[in-house]
């Protein structure tokens, strides 16, 4: 029995006795490093577009529902119109009156003027004749006072409704104070058929571009006053992501940086974004920064107000030697080391660290690829004792 005590003991503390204990540590590998700022927000359009009516008037109807894609043109809400139908039609027959007025200006007053214009000059040179032969008759003493004053008086009376056919005709005709009348009253006429016109086109209230309504906040009977909004567009086009930066992180933020956006809904999936604002001002209640993204070719399901997360690139190296955090002594200390697997004694090595983030560390000097070291959260290996280091075992996934 003592004999296979001893045997049993020897099998299993003989190899710790000489070579040290086992321990799975950490390995140094080279290759791509990117470091990175993790943060979340929301989506969110360069702006939003209010929609409202122009008139006071009640809703007749009401064809869309609020989240429901729409295009440029697409009617949103109907309202009543009765009323200003009935002032179209009448605006309509006004412009009716004063063109047919102007028309007949035209087509009969003034080619009737332009005639008696003819008529009243034939009179007149008709009269001047006879009073020219009475006044010579009375002159020679063949004609009395009283035939010389009759035909004075014929030739005033000729004179007066010549001179009042001019009048007709310059009055008619175009550029004429009647002509000018009629034709200012047909523009006032036209004007307040447009006026009309325009104010009917009101009563339908059309999208003004496409996109999504995220607001719907108007029913049909519901009475619309030209100050409520009754409706939240959020136009397509440019999307952007609005997320905040833990402050201590700001150094490491600048526009143009590239990032992978994922929205929480469809976690595996992420798109490519860029950052295009920094704002300059910093949220005292949160210690943060808002940040704005921009991307390019947003994918279909992006939505407004969703939650999102952005993992923004701050730092690139391509060939690079790191190791896990978790072997680095001191990582945020002025001197940072690691106990280094040297021959099978654990040996304090000095490292000189480069980017830290994601859990992993960039070794500038003091290790080299494939090289081992122990957790530094393993406070039973000491310097120089002897110890056996294994890599960690990698599950496939």
């Amino acid at each position: 029995m003592a004999a296979l005590v001893a045997l049993f003991l020897a099998l299993n503390w003989g190899p710790v006795a000489l070579f040290g204990p086992k321990v799975v540590g950490e390995v140094a590998v080279r290759g791509l490093f990117v470091q990175s700022v993790v943060a979340s927000g929301h989506v969110e359009a360069p702006f939003r577009v209010n929609i409202g009516s122009q008139i006071t008037a009640v809703v007749a109807h009401v064809p869309v529902v609020e989240g429901q894609m729409v295009k440029t043109g697409q009617t949103l809400i109907e309202l009543d119109d009765r009323e200003l139908r009935s002032a179209v039609a009448q605006a309509e027959g006004v412009v009716a009156q004063a063109e047919a007025r102007l028309r007949q200006m035209r087509e009969v007053t003034h080619p009737a003027a332009e005639q008696a214009l003819k008529q009243a000059q034939a009179t007149l040179t008709s009269t001047q004749n006879a009073y020219d032969r009475t006044a010579k008759l009375n002159q020679d003493g063949y004609a009395t006072r009283a035939a010389l004053d009759e035909a004075t008086r014929a030739l005033d009376v000729a004179r007066a409704q010549a001179k009042s056919a001019d009048y007709q005709v310059a009055t008619t005709k175009a550029g004429g104070s009647d002509y000018v009348m009629a034709d200012t009253q047909l523009s006032q006429a036209k004007a307040a058929l447009a006026t009309a016109q325009s104010r009917l086109s009101y009563t339908v209230i059309k999208a003004p571009r496409d996109g999504v309504l995220i607001s719907r906040n108007v029913e049909a009977g519901n009475t619309v006053v030209p100050s409520t909004t009754l409706m939240v567009l959020s136009p397509n086009g440019e999307i952007q992501l609005v997320v905040q930066i833990d402050e201590k992180n700001l150094s490491l933020i600048s526009i143009g940086q590239k990032a992978l956006g994922s929205a929480d809904a469809y976690a595996k999936d992420t798109f490519p974004a860029e950052v295009f604002y920094v704002n300059p001002g910093i949220d005292l209640q949160r210690a943060s920064v808002e940040v704005k993204l921009r991307v390019p070719n947003p994918p279909d399901y992006l939505r407004q107000d969703m939650t999102i997360s952005a993992d923004i690139e701050v730092a690139r190296r391509e060939d690079a030697v790191t190791i896990a955090a978790g072997g680095i002594h001191n990582i945020t200390g002025p001197k940072p080391w690691v106990l280094k697997s040297v021959s099978g004694r654990a040996q304090r090595t000095d490292v000189k660290l480069g980017i830290v983030s994601g859990g992993k560390a960039e070794i500038l000097s003091g290790l080299e690829a494939g090289d081992l070291v122990v957790p530094a959260n393993n406070t039973k290996i000491k310097v120089g004792q002897r110890v056996r280091v294994s890599p960690p075992v990698v599950v496939a996934p």
